[in-house]
């Protein structure tokens, strides 16, 4: 009977890099309140303190910048500048990775949010939203971010449906 003999991989299958070798990712991550208010001005700084810290201490990871919003509504992105850089940015392959907190700070349209997470994925760039467990490179990905992304948008629209009743 012929002995088999087993040669171990030397790359990785997943980075198709060498194994033992550090292959670090180029990380961005996006903040936004969207309301001028006090209460928001410290979410807005806490964010942007907390990703650039986050970031800065994985060795994997190496730091990009914090993209951010502040006082914008999610609802469209047009007037989002910090949010269309990163888009920018992220498609012209000056990223690897977006981490965010959750569906509601990346986009309140659910059209958007999907959309916008296939570009990325496409460009390879992964989106991962701390808060709902979601990573747009994960098998259910797709359908856990438009469920999210759903309730997202009904909630900003509730949200504004109140707000004119109140007045």
């Amino acid at each position: 009977m012929a002995k088999v003999r087993v040669i171990p991989s030397t790359i990785n299958p997943v980075t198709l890099t060498p194994l033992g070798q550090l292959n670090r990712r180029k990380v961005a991550a996006y903040a936004r309140v969207s309301t001028d208010d006090e209460e928001q001005a410290t979410s807005y700084e806490t964010q942007v303190k907390h990703y650039t810290e986050f970031i800065q201490k994985k060795p994997e990871w190496e730091f990009v910048k914090v993209y951010a919003d502040d006082g914008i509504s999610g609802t469209s992105t047009k007037r989002r500048e910090g949010f269309n850089e990163m888009i920018k940015d992220a498609l012209d392959g000056k990223m690897d990775m977006i981490v965010l907190k959750s569906v509601q700070r990346f986009a309140r349209n659910t059209l958007d949010t999907v959309g916008l997470a296939r570009q990325l994925k496409e460009a390879g760039v992964e989106v991962i939203f701390e808060e709902n467990n979601i990573s747009n490179f994960d098998s259910n990905g797709e359908l856990n971010l438009t469920i999210n992304a759903s309730i997202a948008q009904e909630e900003s629209r509730n949200i504004s449906e109140n707000v004119k009743w109140g007045k």
